[in-house]
């Protein structure tokens, strides 16, 4: 387990007031590569639900309908329980990754980091300047110029955010329904006007103002850090044996720090990595781009800040593979085949026998009949047709008014099903069975339900 530093959050002041943080600019290796990854993501994030694959958005989840798309595959509710691998294999990912390279999410992919770094922090960079513009013109008196910079920067934020909550809302409405509403008013949709206000009103709230206390204070990845790290785990770190005492370049009793600060002022959470590992601490390196360009300058090797494990930062030996990589690689494999078994046994259509409502059987003409449905769900992302047949034993009697039907994609019908068997054979019937075949298909499902007939 990994022991964190006892400092109060560093976004938030001794007294409990906000510190806000104003980054500064920074440029290397790093950095580099996580604008080209925001970039990506959120082309990817913006452009899933208008991609087509199969006839239908890459991601959609109409919950009106209940029906689910996810990159050419169809689900419907029948299939919900399959969400519990997801979910479960997601986490999992999750965690092995960070006992791997620590908050490497945070800092690279997670959607509050690609949105605030890659969209709202540019912006503002943009109207109102680097950060000790920024934090001149704030503490400056109110002026024309500090006036129209953040008019112009709350103006943009509020229209990025209005894009973003109807490309967010398009995840659950069909893109022509959404170009629809967009175009009418929102007295013709109020309900999904109140969702793009409402989501609206939380995106600019967290993006705008919120920021890194949603990290800090609101999201539980962060918290759970320390009991899925250890002292092997590849985090970002400072050599203290190397840098130790800090000085001035020209004292050659120093370490290597020069106490520039300047790891400090460029971390979008505000801490000094210096301390040691800290729960505000997002894995986004900046801090490393910024040691490694002061160390170039000084003509001293980088590194001084970097990825490395506690124990490699201490001088000790490092080890990739250890006990707890070896069981999250076994209980991946295990995760991994169940999953596939799960997958692969979910059919393509669902087709369930039902009793009728009302008595369990009938007397007719000396026959015992059972009253049943077939419930026929087409779960393809296509028309499908269905053949119906019963399995016949002993005797057994089928009437059944549909032997073949088409059913749209994700459409559903209940056919009745009629069976009856001489009263003298009844007590030698016990399940009633159906041979279900869907065109194209070389596969059929069997379904039963009890046959039931009077004792004597």
């Amino acid at each position: 387990m990994t022991i964190a530093t006892e400092q109060t959050t560093s976004s938030i002041r001794q007294d409990g007031q906000r510190n806000f943080v104003h980054p500064a600019d920074v440029k290397g290796r790093f950095t580099s590569l996580r604008a080209l990854l925001f970039v990506v993501l959120i082309a990817i994030y913006v452009a899933l639900p208008f991609i087509k694959i199969g006839g239908h958005p890459a991601m959609f989840l109409d919950l009106q309908h209940r029906s689910f798309y996810l990159f050419g595959s169809t689900f419907n509710a029948q299939d919900f329980w399959l969400v519990f691998f997801l979910v479960t294999g997601l986490a999992y990912v999750l965690f092995v990754l960070t006992s791997m390279w620590g908050r490497v999410w945070c800092g690279y992919a997670c959607p509050q980091t690609v949105f605030l770094e890659g969209v709202y922090r540019r912006i503002e960079r943009w109207v109102e300047g680097p950060r000790q513009t920024r934090l001149r013109r704030n503490a400056a008196p109110v002026n024309f110029d500090k006036v129209w910079r953040k008019l112009i920067k709350h103006l943009l934020f509020i229209a990025i955010t209005l894009v973003l909550a109807h490309v967010f809302l398009s995840y659950f409405v069909s893109l022509p329904s959404m170009i629809k509403m967009v175009q009418g008013s929102p007295a013709e949709h109020p309900t999904a006007f109140a969702w793009v206000m409402a989501f609206s009103a939380v995106f600019y709230f967290n993006f705008s103002w919120f920021r890194e206390q949603f990290c800090v204070i609101m999201c539980p990845y962060g918290r759970m850090q320390s009991v899925l790290t250890d002292s092997d785990t590849m985090v970002i770190g400072y050599d203290e044996k190397r840098g130790e005492p800090r000085g001035k370049v020209s004292d050659p009793n120093n370490g290597d720090c020069i106490n520039c600060n300047r790891c400090v002022v460029v971390c979008p959470t505000g801490i000094d990595i210096r301390n040691g590992l800290q729960i505000d601490c997002i894995g986004c390196a900046a801090c490393i781009d910024a040691c490694d360009e002061i160390m170039l300058k000084i003509g001293r090797p980088k590194g001084l800040v970097r990825y490395d494990s506690l124990n490699g930062l201490h001088g000790e030996a490092k080890k990739f593979f250890r006990p707890r990589l070896w069981f999250y690689i076994a209980m991946g494999l295990i995760g991994l085949t169940v999953a596939t078994i799960a997958f692969r046994s979910r059919s393509d259509y669902e087709a369930n026998l039902l009793r009728m409502q009302g008595a369990p059987y009938q007397l007719q003409d000396g026959k015992v009949r059972n009253s049943l449905e077939l419930h026929l769900v087409n779960k393809r992302e296509k028309t499908a047709v269905f053949s119906i047949q019963g399995v016949a034993k002993q005797g057994q009697e089928f009437i059944i008014p549909a032997t073949t039907v088409e059913l749209e994609s994700l459409k559903s019908r209940r056919i009745p099903v009629f069976v009856l068997v001489p009263r003298g054979k009844a007590s030698q019937i016990h399940k009633v069975q159906l041979r279900i075949r869907a065109e194209g298909s070389e596969t059929e499902q069997i379904v039963e339900v009890p046959f039931v007939s009077p004792k004597n």
